[in-house]
């Protein structure tokens, strides 16, 4: 695990933290569609992404979701941080968008950490400025795009942590993700189809307009 860690953290933490990492923390792989955190669990550890991608997801009183953001290696999630501070229930469903590694972090460390290493409290700091402005962004969407707009947003999120301009994904997903009608983005898809800007195939969407 140490050698994963200096690879994508080696950057940011100094040897004596990513010893602290490497002896506190537990590795774990998990495959596409794994749920790590769900909505209303009180949260033990804390996730630091090794590869891979994992989305954020809100639910509204009917238990429909929506998206929020996602989080690649070398980041954490904070709403995730929020809730290990004050030992709240999550807010949030984290689920892997792709197969994942990760190392989970025990909680009663963060506080620790913030005071120890300067280094660490600079990574909580920035991570969450990094998901306020994605969070932000995620407003500013859905207050000021339209549907196809925010569509084709999220195909490109979407295919970027991904890293592949082909996107395996059901249109009932992607209605799920966008908090809407899978009949409303099969249409849209259609729509998009025929302005040249993805093409839909039998089993995946190709993004042609990155």
């Amino acid at each position: 695990m140490i050698t994963e860690l200096k690879e994508n953290y080696g950057y940011l933490f100094e040897d004596a933290l990513l010893n602290e990492i490497n002896n506190v923390g537990t590795y774990k792989e998990v495959p596409e569609g794994f749920q790590l955190i769900d909505i209303g669990e009180y949260i033990k550890s804390m996730p630091l992404l090794v590869s891979g991608a994992v989305k954020i997801l809100r639910e509204d009183d009917k238990g429909d979701e929506l998206l929020l953001y996602f989080i690649e290696r070398g980041d954490t999630c904070a709403m995730t941080l929020s809730c290990c501070m004050g030992q709240k229930k999550s807010e949030i469903r984290a689920v892997a968008e792709t197969p994942t590694k990760l190392i989970m972090i025990p909680v009663e460390k963060m506080s620790e950490w913030m005071g120890k290493y300067k280094s660490w409290l600079n990574f909580i700091l920035q991570s969450y400025h990094d998901r306020m402005t994605e969070l932000l962004e995620a407003i500013d969407s859905i207050a000021f795009l339209k549907m196809d707009e925010r569509l084709l947003k999220y195909l490109k999120d979407k295919a970027m942590v991904n890293h592949n301009d082909e996107i395996i994904v059901t249109h009932q997903n992607i209605a799920f993700d966008l908090h809407t009608s899978r009949v409303v983005i099969s249409r849209l898809l259609k729509s998009l189809e025929n302005e040249g800007k993805i093409k839909l195939n039998r089993n995946n969407i190709k993004i042609l307009d990155l």
